[in-house]
């Protein structure tokens, strides 16, 4: 399914990395126009990491426009994981090079921002443009996390991404919390002594 309606541009959004305890939350934003001719669009979840990164690259070479963003761990740990994702996404969606007639966004809450805006739980799933904008957020974090590893290689980054797996939670227990932890994650709280 395609979020078009009788030609206006409609732009999918999706985000990467609310759950981790570690790095940015990322956000992207796609029109991907109707002639894109990028097929197997799906939830990037749902994609092995070698499908991700072609439908990426398909992506960006193809769609009208595209933009991605993040909200920084100070952002993530002064206003909330969902305010910072939120922030985020109008931050993808101010990025596009194109100003989108209507913004569809995977989930349940919509950014503030000028455009008609629309929540669709399970969007990535369902709408072309939300999976694109998964895929693209999705692999441009993973990116930053492969970054991230190369400054800080005793957390593993490069494997869970800053998820809570139990190889993270024993490392940050060994190493203790660096800058690039969420401080108001629960499990990053407690080692800090907050909890």
């Amino acid at each position: 399914m395609s979020g078009q309606a009788g030609g206006t541009l409609c732009c999918g959004v999706d985000e990467a990395g609310r759950g981790p305890l570690a790095g940015p939350v990322v956000a992207a934003a796609v029109i991907l126009g109707p002639a894109h001719g990028i097929a197997g669009l799906a939830d990037s979840k749902k994609l092995s990491a070698g499908r991700r990164a072609t439908l990426a690259l398909q992506i960006r070479q193809r769609a009208l426009a595209w933009a991605v963003a993040s909200a920084s761990v100070e952002e993530i740990d002064a206003l909330n994981i969902l305010r910072a994702t939120l922030l985020a996404m109008r931050r993808a969606v101010e990025g596009l090079a194109l100003a989108p007639a209507e913004v569809l966004v995977d989930g349940l809450y919509c950014p503030a921002i000028p455009q008609p805006v629309r929540a669709i739980v399970r969007g990535d799933s369902t709408v072309a443009e939300i999976s694109a904008a998964s895929i693209l957020a999705k692999t441009a974090r993973d990116a930053l996390m492969l970054e991230l590893h190369r400054a800080h290689p005793q957390y593993g980054f490069d494997r869970h991404k800053g998820y809570p797996t139990a190889a993270h939670l024993a490392a940050l227990r060994a190493y203790g919390v660096s800058a690039v932890h969420r401080r108001s994650f629960a499990p990053v709280k407690a080692l800090l002594g907050g909890a």
